[in-house]
């Protein structure tokens, strides 16, 4: 049986799925949805105090999503922009460490620069919220074993120790919300023994409560490892 410590997710991630069709719900548009997705994000940090995660883990960006119409992909670069600015002050009065994970530096460079001051602010924070930007598991799972191969021997270790979230806790839960239920090319080699949850909630109304209502379900589950 799991001992209590099991019962405590370290590392919680989550897709945030939902924004557009929550827009569309309201006759909106789409980039409405995005900010009050924002809205909910400085929400759930603000709660993190409330609980015992150490990381959160975000997928903002995937690489797959630059297919998206331009001015949606420039909506979403702007709030990422207004959202650094606004919100900085507040993960340095909150100790929480920024952390970004895959291939940011290939965003606009005032972005990148935006970003590199915030890491450094935040470098020393207790508690992580790590943004998957520019990212795709299937890239970093290949830079990761690139890595590896020129260091020496390719294995198991080698590759997690290259990975993105190598200085982070195993993956504990994956949450994705708005009914789909896939993993859309996020955290795959992390989510191995993850467990996972699927929501109906559509992000932007995903709150606070809800993430509770996960580490409650992720509490009462048994978790193996292969074992039995």
């Amino acid at each position: 049986m799991a001992d209590s410590h099991d019962k405590i997710a370290r590392h919680v991630a989550i897709i945030m799925d939902g924004n557009g069709r929550w827009a569309k719900r309201k006759h909106l548009p789409r980039v409405m949805g995005h900010r009050k997705g924002v809205e909910a994000v400085r929400e759930l940090v603000r709660s993190l105090k409330n609980t015992e995660i150490e990381c959160l883990t975000l997928y903002a960006f995937s690489s797959e999503n630059w297919k998206r119409p331009e001015e949606e992909v420039d909506d979403l670069m702007n709030l990422m922009r207004r959202f650094i600015k606004s919100d900085l002050p507040e993960f340095i009065a909150n100790d929480v460490r920024l952390k970004i994970v895959g291939d940011w530096q290939a965003l606009a460079p005032d972005i990148v620069e935006m970003l590199e001051d915030a890491l450094d602010k935040t470098a020393h924070g207790s508690r992580t919220l790590a943004v998957a930007l520019n990212y795709g598991a299937h890239a970093e799972i290949a830079r990761a074993a690139r890595k590896a191969a020129e260091a020496g021997e390719i294995d198991e270790e080698s590759i997690a120790a290259n990975l993105f979230t190598a200085d982070l806790p195993p993956l504990d839960l994956l949450i994705r919300t708005s009914g789909e239920v896939r993993l859309s090319n996020f955290l795959l080699w992390q989510a191995a023994y993850a467990e996972m949850l699927f929501t109906d909630v559509l992000w932007p109304d995903f709150t606070p409560a809800h993430l509770m209502e996960a580490l409650d379900q992720f509490a009462g589950r048994e978790r193996r490892f292969g074992g039995r």
